[in-house]
């Protein structure tokens, strides 16, 4: 009997997608007896926005979120973490001291798989974080982001044309990913992730992919997808038709819209399919009936406020209506007919209550973070009456800037420009006329190599050099750890894991163990502080390095404005779907 194995995502991509990541430690809680019961394979819990969040929004120490739930879970699911190579959760690069302490204290804190990614797909920004996470003792999990090629209009390629700027062949093609696949397993990669997070594979291309890599690789291969745009639960029931290993959903109140496909949509396919899947369904139902109650509590933060019907997959039935729609859903699919598989998903999904499909990102072959971002900055301009202009412009700043998928950060940063693009030729001025330091670097080659080459004219013009500078960690200095004269003088940092949090969010880190170590002393000395004692650690914890020009900021989160040229970790706390 063929196994398909489950990755949970509802507790870090599911509630980072519909609920901006607000889940608190007590709600976690609420939950984990039961994912302890449910077994899935794994559970995907840390990294992407969660430690930013947490601090920032929450309060809460990232590193004690990821001990809850790994003393609520034990061995009973492996637990997954998200990271982007090189760049961890940040823009900027960081030295292998840093990649290494990370990898290090995540596996040792409980991650048992570190699914990485580089949103460039440029394998060397992920060596690094390979060799760490299996040093430690991890699983790695390589992920090689999907995205698609633009659409350019014949006026466009008209327009290249006459102005000498090539328009190149199809590039992210079955053969694309497969070549990414290979060269990541002969790394090391424990398992291949197809990591779409704009929810664009199509069920035709998610057949053909899977198939292909089945047909090159012996690991275990993974679809991650969103259903943003309306594909995402066709394109897992092809997937599973053609032999994928694990994909990954959420639980059914957390799913659908920019999240994943339900989990129990998922297993009703897999066990018509003749499927063998080892979790719990009564347990499911149990965490189902738990997130209910805790999407209500979020409900300020809930962007559909569209609840699914409850299904208790131990002991509900469907209607017969329903059951012939799954059962015609697998008959297409088995079949080849995609297209009719999707329409009918898409009715299975509606019964559901999912929202609709996102057509213009399904249009605009953007993420769903992408377009509302992109919007937010139109807004605090007031021009957002420029929106479809600026949608349309960005295959043009795409390719410009050597076709980079669209996934975080590089999604942003590309977003960031269209919109500054727009603007600029709006007031008459040249078309890169105002470019972010995020968008200079992309040029540059500091955040590596891009799928399609830059032109070294429009390098110059961008970056006043014709050469690629890829980049250089050689320079970089720790993050400043200074003492807290509120806290009689105890330094900000007090061990490796807090260090660590000052080097990848040093504004909101900086905020936020300052508080810590506030509290902390205020407890510890009812009767009053002094600012006179000498800080408890005379060394650096960490001899690790940051961006020496990055400026923390005090007080309120930034405005859009103040922290579109750095970002630093924000918008991942914002972006929908990663």
């Amino acid at each position: 009997m063929k196994y398909l194995k489950i990755r949970d995502l509802t507790l870090r991509d599911g509630q980072q997608s519909q609920f901006a990541t607000r889940m608190n430690n007590k709600q976690v809680k609420a939950v984990l007896d039961d994912y302890r019961q449910s077994h899935f394979y794994a559970m995907e819990v840390w990294g992407g926005a969660v430690p930013d969040s947490v601090m920032r929004f929450l309060g809460e120490d990232p590193w004690d979120r990821l001990a809850t739930i790994k003393e609520g879970i034990g061995n009973a699911s492996k637990l997954t973490a998200l990271s982007r190579g090189r760049n961890l959760f940040g823009y900027n690069p960081y030295p292998d001291s840093v990649i290494e302490g990370f990898c290090r204290n995540a596996i040792a804190a409980g991650v048992d798989i570190m699914r990485i990614f580089d949103a460039l797909n440029d394998i060397d920004n992920m060596k690094s974080s390979i060799r760490a996470v299996k040093e430690a003792g991890g699983l790695a999990d390589c992920a090689v982001c999907y995205t698609v090629d633009p659409r350019f209009t014949l006026s466009d390629r008209i327009k290249g044309v006459f102005s000498g700027k090539k328009i190149p062949p199809k590039i992210f093609t079955v053969d694309y990913y497969v070549k990414k696949s290979k060269e990541l397993a002969s790394l090391g990669a424990d398992m291949i992730t197809i990591k779409d997070m704009a929810g664009l594979i199509t069920p035709t291309m998610a057949a053909d992919l899977i198939k292909a890599l089945k047909n090159e690789l012996e690991i275990p291969i993974d679809l991650h997808t969103h259903c943003t745009p309306g594909f995402g639960v066709a394109s897992l029931l092809a997937a599973m038709v053609n032999g994928v290993d694990i994909v990954d959903t959420a639980i059914l109140s957390f799913s659908g819209g920019p999240a994943a496909p339900a989990y129990e949509i998922i297993r009703i396919f897999a066990d018509r399919l003749g499927l063998s899947v080892d979790v719990d369904n009564a347990a499911v139902a149990r965490i189902d009936k738990s997130l209910r109650k805790i999407r209500a509590e979020l409900a300020a933060f809930d962007q559909y406020k569209r609840l699914p019907p409850e299904l208790d997959l131990s002991k509900d039935s469907l209607s017969p209506e329903l059951s012939k729609l799954f059962d015609d859903a697998i008959e297409a699919s088995v079949g080849g007919k995609y297209q009719k598989s999707l329409a009918i998903c898409q009715q299975i999904e509606k019964a559901f209550s999912y929202p609709e499909p996102d057509e213009i990102v399904r249009h605009a072959q953007i993420p769903g973070g992408m377009y509302t971002n992109m919007l937010t900055q139109l807004k605090e301009a007031k021009l957002e009456h420029l929106l479809n202009e600026v949608l349309h412009l960005v295959p043009t700043v795409r390719l410009d800037a050597g076709l980079p998928p669209l996934v975080t950060p590089t999604s942003q940063i590309v977003g960031v420009q269209a919109v500054n693009c727009v603007i600029s030729m709006h007031e008459g001025k040249d078309m890169y006329e105002n470019v972010s330091k995020n968008f200079e670097d992309l040029i540059l080659g500091l955040y590596g190599k891009t799928p399609w080459p830059v032109d070294p004219e429009f390098r110059y013009k961008i970056c006043g050099t014709r050469e690629e500078v890829p980049y250089d960690t050689s320079n970089y200095k720790p993050q400043d750890n200074p003492p807290v004269p509120e806290a009689g003088g105890t330094l900000l940092a007090l061990n490796e894991k807090e260090q660590l949090l000052l080097e990848l969010f040093p504004s909101v880190a900086t905020k936020f163990l300052r508080n810590k170590r506030i509290a902390e002393w205020q407890a510890a000395h009812p009767e009053g502080t002094s600012s006179e004692a000498q800080p408890q650690l005379g060394e650096h914890p960490l001899s690790l390095y940051f961006d020496p020009n990055y400026e923390p900021s005090d007080g309120e989160p930034p405005s859009f404005w103040e922290i579109a040229p750095n970002w630093a970790g924000w918008t991942d706390s914002i972006a929908i779907g990663q």
